[in-house]
């Protein structure tokens, strides 16, 4: 079941730096957020906030709140484990486990979670993932061979598979395709249109065309200066950010004047 994200009035901190300050946005679940805004905006930081990836490094912390339907994740208590299990995450660079089979990538987490599924039941797992993925057609004769032989796009669809197969709610995407060509790229935005279908995503793109292709709402990250919080500048339905956006920073980075 798909849930819903509410970020309120968060801060991201490394250190004593204030990285990224105010944030407060809604995301729809089954939709595609698209999070744009020139480098070192915070976009990337504030998807990690979303998880709790972004307390994996040291000195990093948050204050506000981040609530997955109406429980605020960084509550007294909350397993962070267990988190990143409903609230999955695509990185930048494809990363399979390199001396792992595909079958075995696919199942890695599933194993972590519970050791002691059946052989069959795995089966059933690592089919239906690399069908969600879309790659199931290309691999199926080849399960057993280690998954960094794939292309580049096949080993992106991969890692996917490998996100879905623990059956999170929210999926995140951190430049998805900034390493992958055209074609590859297309594969994973068809991908994202029908994963939107089952789970809440968001994604982080450099790349606007993509945003305007894939989302549904898009959030305008901007700094304020240098050395500066990044924050969020506006946040609204696609269409009304890229044909007719609230504040004129959001247009001018649209349009290309900056960034």
């Amino acid at each position: 079941m798909a849930k819903r994200l509410d970020v309120k009035d968060l801060d991201v901190f490394y250190g004593k730096f204030l990285a990224v300050s105010e944030v407060n946005l809604t995301i729809a679940p089954r939709a595609v957020t698209a999070f744009i805004g020139p480098s070192g905006c915070g976009k990337s930081t504030v998807l990690r906030t979303l998880n709790r990836m972004h307390e994996v490094i040291a000195g990093a912390s948050i204050k506000g709140k981040v609530l997955l339907d109406g429980d605020d994740i960084y509550g007294p208590g909350i397993d962070p484990v267990d988190v990143r299990r409903t609230i999955g995450m695509v990185f930048q660079r494809p990363n399979p486990f390199p001396t792992m089979s595909i079958y075995d990538n696919v199942v890695a987490g599933l194993k972590l979670q519970n050791g002691k599924l059946k052989r069959a039941e795995l089966d059933s797992v690592v089919e239906k993932s690399l069908r969600g993925a879309n790659l199931w057609e290309e691999v199926k004769d080849r399960l057993n061979k280690p998954g960094a032989g794939l292309s580049g796009g096949q080993q992106q669809r991969l890692c996917i598979a490998r996100a879905i197969a623990v059956e999170p709610q929210v999926l995140l995407m951190d430049e998805p395709c900034s390493a992958l060509d055209p074609i590859s790229t297309l594969a994973i935005e068809d991908l994202i249109q029908e994963l939107k279908e089952r789970f809440t995503i968001v994604i982080v793109t450099h790349n606007m065309q993509q945003a305007a292709r894939v989302s549904d709402q898009t959030g305008f990250f901007n700094l304020a200066g240098v050395g500066k919080p990044g924050q969020l500048v506006e946040m609204d339905d696609t269409k009304k950010i890229f044909a007719n956006p609230s504040d004129s920073r959001t247009e001018d980075y649209i349009s290309g004047r900056f960034g």
